[in-house]
């Protein structure tokens, strides 16, 4: 379950379909405060702040994707094929599946087992951590710095009616020339528009443009 996207699941019961969106709803949990612990005790005398901005970007969907093609989660994605025609909506899929991963071995084994998979079987040999230390992962500042090279006009916009979303989210879409390039929801305004322009980056292959990259 933990690999299989909405657009193929079915309804259970309720309108809940069977597919990965509850399992990555608890692995975001369980990987942040596994992550928080982590740079908690690595980094004893780092205030708050810095801890917030380093987690970021250890647990940022740019980051997630590409650990979950290094591993290999690729390969066992189902999800309808017609959204290969639709990258807007890929941008997040792989690392979702991470996430739902998390929230798997979770469910089966506890948080004990699931702490320390994630540090000796991920986190230690496939992350950086000093290296995300100095990377600059300002989305929503690169997104605008992006648009203003090209002359493209950038708007960050809520939606008041989400689809089926709780009402306690903030729903951000972020528009490039009119155009949705990414949405994001959480429960800061601030933090929403930030998703939404991780994931209008990872659409644009901002940070893979070398000019851009730092």
């Amino acid at each position: 379950m933990a690999f299989r996207h909405k657009s193929v699941a079915t309804a259970i019961k309720d309108g809940v379909k069977n597919s990965n969106e509850r399992l990555e709803f608890l692995g975001d949990a369980v990987l942040g405060s596994v992550v928080a612990e982590l740079l908690f005790k690595l980094y004893p005398y780092k205030d708050e702040g810095f801890l917030t901005e380093l987690r970021s970007k250890i647990v940022s969907r740019v980051n997630l994707n590409q650990l979950s093609r290094k591993l290999g989660f690729n390969e066992f994605m189902e999800y309808d094929a017609r959204m290969i025609s639709y990258p807007n909506k890929q941008s997040s899929l792989l690392g979702d599946a991470f996430e739902a991963v998390i929230g798997a071995v979770y469910v089966d084994k506890g948080y004990k087992f699931t702490r320390e998979f994630l540090l000796t079987r991920i986190i230690k040999p496939h992350v950086d951590i000093h290296m995300l230390e100095v990377t600059e992962t300002n989305f929503k500042s690169r997104l605008i710095e992006w648009c203003q090279h090209y002359g493209k006009e950038i708007q960050f916009v809520q939606v008041l009616n989400p689809p089926s979303d709780s009402s306690k989210l903030f729903y951000v879409e972020v528009l490039i020339d009119g155009k949705v390039c990414g949405h994001g929801r959480d429960f800061n305004k601030k933090s929403a528009e930030k998703l939404a322009a991780e994931k209008a980056c990872e659409l644009l292959k901002i940070f893979e443009t070398e000019e851009f990259s730092r």
